[in-house]
């Protein structure tokens, strides 16, 4: 179940910089990238069964560090506000700069909980 969670770790953290990424396109062309919002969508359904997976293996009785659980739970709070405040926003240029910021706080979020985890396995 270890391998699952890390292999869903690498998954989380790629399509959050494809996520950036498509967000970083919308803001330099001010047009939508085709698809940005199935991928958007797949980041966070990915980072909630990321959050299943940890939770199952905590509950079998793994040890962690605690800032490996506390940065990943934290994640929840840019992942909502990019989704709130992005789905909000008429301006495309605004809303891929309102989605570049919440996906970078993400990302490194992400990030680093996912090196932690690493070290710790």
């Amino acid at each position: 179940m270890s391998n699952v969670h890390l292999v869903v770790g690498s998954v989380v953290v790629v399509l959050f910089v494809v996520n950036f990424v498509m967000y970083a396109l919308n803001f330099l062309r001010g047009s939508t990238v085709p698809y940005h919002r199935i991928v958007a969508m797949g980041a966070s359904a990915f980072l909630l069964i990321q959050y299943l997976l940890g939770f199952s293996l905590l509950g079998e009785g793994k040890s962690v560090p605690v800032m490996h659980v506390v940065l990943a739970l934290l994640a929840i709070l840019p992942v909502g506000a990019e989704h709130m405040l992005t789905a909000q926003e008429k301006g495309i240029r605004k809303r891929g700069m309102i989605g570049m910021m919440a996906t970078i706080i993400t990302g490194v979020l992400v990030i680093i909980a996912y090196f932690i985890g690493q070290s710790n396995s």
